[in-house]
Protein backbone atom coordinates (compact mmCIF):
# COMPACT_ATOMS: atom_id res chain seq x y z
CA UNK A 1 0.00 0.00 0.00
CA UNK A 2 3.29 2.17 0.99
CA UNK A 3 4.81 1.58 -2.61
CA UNK A 4 1.54 2.02 -4.12
CA UNK A 5 1.11 5.68 -2.16
CA UNK A 6 4.67 6.55 -2.98
CA UNK A 7 4.49 5.75 -6.96
CA UNK A 8 1.08 7.58 -7.35
CA UNK A 9 2.69 10.81 -5.47
CA UNK A 10 5.84 10.62 -8.45
CA UNK A 11 3.61 10.77 -10.84
CA UNK A 12 1.35 13.77 -9.65
CA UNK A 13 4.87 15.28 -8.94
CA UNK A 14 5.79 14.70 -12.93
CA UNK A 15 2.07 16.09 -14.10
CA UNK A 16 2.38 19.29 -11.56
CA UNK A 17 6.37 20.44 -12.50
CA UNK A 18 6.82 23.06 -15.01
CA UNK A 19 6.22 22.46 -18.75
CA UNK A 20 9.06 21.53 -20.68
CA UNK A 21 10.62 24.15 -22.85
CA UNK A 22 10.79 23.16 -27.03
CA UNK A 23 14.25 22.43 -26.63
CA UNK A 24 13.71 19.71 -23.67
CA UNK A 25 10.09 18.27 -25.07
CA UNK A 26 12.39 17.81 -28.16
CA UNK A 27 15.30 16.33 -26.24
CA UNK A 28 12.85 14.12 -24.14
CA UNK A 29 11.29 12.57 -27.23
CA UNK A 30 14.47 11.92 -29.05
CA UNK A 31 15.35 9.84 -25.98
CA UNK A 32 12.52 7.62 -26.06
CA UNK A 33 13.68 6.97 -30.31
CA UNK A 34 17.08 6.56 -28.59
CA UNK A 35 15.99 4.06 -25.69
CA UNK A 36 12.91 2.61 -27.93
CA UNK A 37 13.42 2.83 -31.55
CA UNK A 38 13.33 -0.21 -33.48
CA UNK A 39 16.79 0.48 -35.17
CA UNK A 40 18.21 -1.34 -32.36
CA UNK A 41 15.99 -4.78 -32.82
CA UNK A 42 17.70 -7.71 -33.90
CA UNK A 43 16.43 -8.35 -37.08
CA UNK A 44 17.37 -4.80 -38.08
CA UNK A 45 21.18 -5.60 -36.96
CA UNK A 46 21.16 -8.72 -38.58
CA UNK A 47 19.64 -6.69 -42.17
CA UNK A 48 22.32 -3.82 -41.58
CA UNK A 49 25.10 -6.64 -41.35
CA UNK A 50 23.89 -8.25 -44.39
CA UNK A 51 22.94 -11.39 -42.47
CA UNK A 52 19.20 -11.72 -43.70
CA UNK A 53 18.84 -13.88 -46.79
CA UNK A 54 16.49 -12.81 -50.05
CA UNK A 55 13.21 -14.72 -48.41
CA UNK A 56 13.76 -13.06 -45.31
CA UNK A 57 13.82 -9.97 -46.97
CA UNK A 58 10.46 -11.02 -49.20
CA UNK A 59 8.97 -11.58 -45.90
CA UNK A 60 9.94 -8.38 -44.01
CA UNK A 61 8.52 -6.37 -47.60
CA UNK A 62 5.73 -7.98 -47.10
CA UNK A 63 4.75 -7.35 -43.78
CA UNK A 64 5.71 -4.00 -43.64
CA UNK A 65 3.52 -3.30 -46.89
CA UNK A 66 0.57 -3.86 -44.88
CA UNK A 67 1.65 -1.25 -42.14
CA UNK A 68 2.88 1.29 -44.94
CA UNK A 69 -0.91 0.95 -46.92
CA UNK A 70 -2.59 1.92 -43.50
CA UNK A 71 -0.58 5.16 -43.01
CA UNK A 72 -2.71 7.35 -45.67
CA UNK A 73 -5.57 5.87 -43.39
CA UNK A 74 -3.83 6.52 -40.23
CA UNK A 75 -3.78 10.22 -41.45
CA UNK A 76 -7.04 10.28 -42.86
CA UNK A 77 -8.50 9.11 -39.43
CA UNK A 78 -6.31 12.32 -37.80
CA UNK A 79 -7.47 15.03 -40.57
CA UNK A 80 -10.95 13.79 -40.07
CA UNK A 81 -10.74 14.84 -36.17
CA UNK A 82 -9.05 18.24 -36.72
CA UNK A 83 -11.23 21.09 -36.20
CA UNK A 84 -8.23 23.90 -37.46
CA UNK A 85 -8.14 24.24 -41.47
CA UNK A 86 -4.73 25.59 -41.05
CA UNK A 87 -4.28 21.75 -39.59
CA UNK A 88 -6.00 20.33 -42.05
CA UNK A 89 -3.60 21.98 -44.83
CA UNK A 90 -0.75 21.11 -43.72
CA UNK A 91 -1.50 17.33 -42.56
CA UNK A 92 -3.16 16.21 -46.27
CA UNK A 93 0.27 16.58 -47.65
CA UNK A 94 0.99 13.33 -45.46
CA UNK A 95 -1.84 11.34 -47.18
CA UNK A 96 -0.58 12.27 -50.91
CA UNK A 97 3.28 11.80 -49.85
CA UNK A 98 1.88 7.81 -49.13
CA UNK A 99 -1.35 7.96 -51.92
CA UNK A 100 0.72 9.77 -54.43
CA UNK A 101 -1.70 12.01 -57.04
CA UNK A 102 -1.48 13.13 -60.65
CA UNK A 103 1.54 14.19 -60.79
CA UNK A 104 3.44 11.76 -58.81
CA UNK A 105 3.91 8.53 -57.22
CA UNK A 106 3.94 8.14 -53.33
CA UNK A 107 5.02 5.84 -51.04
CA UNK A 108 3.11 2.96 -51.06
CA UNK A 109 3.79 2.67 -54.35
CA UNK A 110 7.52 2.97 -54.38
CA UNK A 111 7.86 0.33 -51.30
CA UNK A 112 5.55 -1.83 -54.06
CA UNK A 113 8.93 -1.50 -56.15
CA UNK A 114 10.95 -2.52 -53.00
CA UNK A 115 9.09 -5.54 -52.70
CA UNK A 116 9.03 -6.59 -56.38
CA UNK A 117 13.39 -5.84 -56.01
CA UNK A 118 13.05 -8.60 -53.66
CA UNK A 119 11.27 -11.13 -56.16
CA UNK A 120 8.25 -10.56 -54.71
CA UNK A 121 4.96 -10.48 -57.23
CA UNK A 122 2.64 -7.33 -56.86
CA UNK A 123 -0.36 -8.76 -56.68
CA UNK A 124 1.07 -10.84 -54.13
CA UNK A 125 2.02 -8.19 -52.20
CA UNK A 126 -0.92 -5.79 -52.10
CA UNK A 127 -3.24 -8.75 -51.74
CA UNK A 128 -1.95 -9.05 -48.24
CA UNK A 129 -3.42 -12.52 -47.74
CA UNK A 130 0.45 -13.67 -46.40
CA UNK A 131 0.59 -11.02 -44.06
CA UNK A 132 1.67 -12.16 -40.38
CA UNK A 133 -1.58 -12.28 -37.97
CA UNK A 134 0.44 -9.93 -35.56
CA UNK A 135 1.58 -7.62 -38.62
CA UNK A 136 -2.35 -7.25 -39.03
CA UNK A 137 -3.13 -6.66 -35.90
CA UNK A 138 -0.20 -4.17 -34.88
CA UNK A 139 -1.16 -2.02 -38.14
CA UNK A 140 -4.53 -1.95 -36.76
CA UNK A 141 -3.63 -1.25 -33.23
CA UNK A 142 -1.78 2.14 -34.66
CA UNK A 143 -5.44 2.91 -35.96
CA UNK A 144 -7.39 2.71 -32.82
CA UNK A 145 -4.11 4.76 -31.70
CA UNK A 146 -5.67 7.56 -33.74
CA UNK A 147 -8.88 7.00 -33.09
CA UNK A 148 -9.49 6.75 -29.63
CA UNK A 149 -6.30 8.68 -27.85
CA UNK A 150 -6.62 12.61 -27.57
CA UNK A 151 -5.84 15.05 -30.79
CA UNK A 152 -2.52 15.99 -29.63
CA UNK A 153 -1.17 12.42 -28.65
CA UNK A 154 -2.07 11.25 -32.19
CA UNK A 155 -0.17 13.81 -33.39
CA UNK A 156 2.65 13.21 -31.46
CA UNK A 157 2.82 9.74 -32.12
CA UNK A 158 3.98 10.28 -35.54
CA UNK A 159 6.98 11.74 -34.20
CA UNK A 160 9.09 9.02 -34.42
CA UNK A 161 10.20 10.89 -37.99
CA UNK A 162 12.30 12.85 -35.77
CA UNK A 163 14.89 10.27 -35.64
CA UNK A 164 14.08 8.07 -38.54
CA UNK A 165 16.01 9.95 -40.91
CA UNK A 166 19.07 8.88 -39.45
CA UNK A 167 18.22 4.73 -39.73
CA UNK A 168 17.02 5.43 -43.30
CA UNK A 169 20.26 6.86 -44.24
CA UNK A 170 21.99 4.11 -42.73
CA UNK A 171 19.45 1.80 -44.06
CA UNK A 172 20.18 2.30 -47.68
CA UNK A 173 23.91 2.72 -47.29
CA UNK A 174 23.80 -1.23 -45.97
CA UNK A 175 21.54 -2.72 -48.46
CA UNK A 176 23.96 -0.63 -51.09
CA UNK A 177 26.87 -2.39 -49.58
CA UNK A 178 25.00 -5.85 -48.74
CA UNK A 179 22.51 -6.00 -51.17
CA UNK A 180 22.85 -4.56 -54.61
CA UNK A 181 20.16 -6.07 -56.10
CA UNK A 182 17.64 -4.28 -53.86
CA UNK A 183 19.43 -0.76 -55.34
CA UNK A 184 16.03 -0.55 -58.08
CA UNK A 185 13.88 -0.21 -55.19
CA UNK A 186 15.12 2.26 -52.77
CA UNK A 187 13.29 4.84 -53.66
CA UNK A 188 10.64 5.11 -50.97
CA UNK A 189 13.84 5.63 -48.37
CA UNK A 190 15.09 8.69 -50.47
CA UNK A 191 12.01 10.76 -50.76
CA UNK A 192 11.61 9.89 -46.68
CA UNK A 193 14.62 11.47 -45.90
CA UNK A 194 13.59 15.07 -46.97
CA UNK A 195 9.55 13.89 -46.21
CA UNK A 196 10.10 13.15 -42.91
CA UNK A 197 12.19 16.01 -41.50
CA UNK A 198 9.42 18.47 -43.04
CA UNK A 199 6.63 16.69 -41.15
CA UNK A 200 8.48 16.13 -37.64
CA UNK A 201 9.28 19.59 -37.67
CA UNK A 202 5.56 20.59 -37.92
CA UNK A 203 4.25 17.62 -35.48
CA UNK A 204 6.86 18.56 -32.94
CA UNK A 205 6.10 22.27 -33.27
CA UNK A 206 1.94 21.92 -32.56
CA UNK A 207 2.50 19.42 -29.60
CA UNK A 208 4.58 22.03 -28.13
CA UNK A 209 1.68 24.22 -29.06
CA UNK A 210 -1.05 22.36 -27.50
CA UNK A 211 -0.08 20.01 -25.05
CA UNK A 212 -0.67 22.76 -22.39
CA UNK A 213 -0.12 21.26 -19.09
CA UNK A 214 2.99 19.15 -18.40
CA UNK A 215 0.57 15.98 -17.95
CA UNK A 216 -0.36 16.39 -21.42
CA UNK A 217 3.16 16.68 -22.47
CA UNK A 218 3.88 13.86 -20.64
CA UNK A 219 0.99 11.75 -22.06
CA UNK A 220 2.06 13.06 -25.57
CA UNK A 221 5.72 11.61 -24.70
CA UNK A 222 3.95 8.15 -23.98
CA UNK A 223 2.17 7.95 -27.07
CA UNK A 224 5.61 8.00 -29.18
CA UNK A 225 6.49 5.16 -26.32
CA UNK A 226 4.00 3.52 -27.65
CA UNK A 227 4.14 4.05 -31.54
CA UNK A 228 7.51 2.80 -30.93
CA UNK A 229 6.60 0.03 -29.12
CA UNK A 230 3.64 -0.87 -32.42
CA UNK A 231 7.41 -0.78 -34.90
CA UNK A 232 9.06 -3.08 -32.44
CA UNK A 233 6.40 -5.77 -31.80
CA UNK A 234 6.09 -6.21 -35.61
CA UNK A 235 9.89 -6.93 -35.62
CA UNK A 236 9.41 -9.43 -33.06
CA UNK A 237 6.98 -11.23 -35.55
CA UNK A 238 9.02 -11.38 -38.21
CA UNK A 239 11.79 -12.98 -35.88
CA UNK A 240 10.05 -15.14 -34.88
CA UNK A 241 8.48 -16.19 -37.94
CA UNK A 242 11.50 -16.02 -39.95
CA UNK A 243 14.35 -16.44 -38.01
CA UNK A 244 14.33 -17.64 -34.91
CA UNK A 245 12.71 -20.31 -34.16
CA UNK A 246 11.73 -19.56 -38.02
CA UNK A 247 8.23 -20.46 -37.51
CA UNK A 248 5.69 -18.80 -39.43
CA UNK A 249 2.04 -19.71 -38.84
CA UNK A 250 -0.49 -21.13 -40.95
CA UNK A 251 -1.67 -19.15 -44.36
CA UNK A 252 1.44 -16.82 -43.83
CA UNK A 253 4.27 -16.16 -46.26
CA UNK A 254 6.95 -19.07 -46.05
CA UNK A 255 10.24 -18.62 -46.93
CA UNK A 256 11.37 -20.62 -50.62
CA UNK A 257 13.18 -23.63 -48.42
CA UNK A 258 10.01 -24.40 -46.27
CA UNK A 259 8.24 -25.09 -49.64
CA UNK A 260 8.07 -28.71 -50.94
Amino acid sequence: MASGTVGSGKVAAEFSAPKLTFEELRSALRQVGEERYHHKHPFHLLMHEGKLTRGQLQAWALNRYYYQSIIPIKDAIILSRALDPKFRRVWRKRIVDHDGDEQRNGGILRWIKLAEATGLDRERVVSGTEVLPASRFIGNEYLNLVRTRPFVECVASSLTELFSKDLIALRMDRMRQHYPWLVSGLDYFEARLTEAPEDAAFAIQYVYEHAATRGEQERAIQALRDKCDILWAQLDALYFAYVEPGWPPPGAFRLEADHG
